[in-house]
This record gives C-alpha cells, sequence and structure tokens, in this order.
C-alpha cells in the first residue's frame, strides 16, 4: 500500500476525560508530556497504529486518520481537484508536516510527509 494510515486523532472539548476514557477503555499509553498537551497514544498492539487525542483549537468533536505521502501539497492539489477543501494547508506543527482537507462528504482527512 503506498500511502498507508500511519495516525489517527481523536479530538474533543474535555480531552484530558477523553485521554482517561480511551487509556481505561482500551490499556493505550497516553503521554501528555509535551508544550502542546497533546495525547501522544501508544497502543500497543503489534501492527498497529498510533495517535492523538486532544483539544480540537477550532472546537468540535471528530475523529480524523492522517495517510502517509511524499508531498503534502500534490496530494492536497489532487484533494481538491478531486472536491475536497483544504483546511490546513502544509505545516509544521512541531518537527511533523501536515495537510488536512474535508472531502465532499464533509470528512476531515489528514496527509503526513513521510520521513
Amino acid at each position: 500500500m503506498p500511502n498507508p494510515i500511519i495516525h489517527f486523532e481523536i479530538t474533543g472539548d474535555d480531552a484530558p476525560a477523553l485521554q482517561k476514557f480511551y487509556g481505561d477503555l482500551f490499556d493505550w499509553k497516553i503521554s501528555v508530556d509535551n508544550q502542546w498537551n497533546y495525547g501522544m497514544v501508544d497502543t500497543g498492539g503489534e501492527g498497529g497504529i498510533n495517535g492523538g487525542i486532544s483539544a480540537d483549537p477550532q472546537g468540535g468533536n471528530r475523529v480524523t486518520v492522517y495517510a502517509g505521502v511524499d508531498d503534502l501539497q500534490a496530494y492536497l492539489d489532487k484533494a481538491v481537484s478531486l472536491g475536497a477543501t483544504t483546511v490546513l494547508p502544509p505545516s509544521d506543527v512541531g518537527g511533523v508536516e501536515i495537510a488536512i482537507f474535508v472531502d465532499p462528504a464533509g470528512n476531515m482527512t489528514g496527509l503526513v510527509k513521510n520521513g
């Protein structure tokens, strides 16, 4: 698979409560030891993907998956040409480059630069 899902994100108004909920439910290890209090999730599963649980700075509740790509702008442009809308242009968010779009059905999807 050339562009696998490599990260997920769960957001809501009360990030600590969500972090506790998913940590307790699935025994995930969640660390907020960073400047954003972003809950980095280690699912502990072989072959599974890790993710994050946080508050959404724009508000709202959502689940987003992130696909690994080699060129953020090229894939964002392709998504837009297929009917998507850009939410976040390619951006460095603490040493990781991401972009986010909304597909024609309103689902938010992220892109993460591989490497």
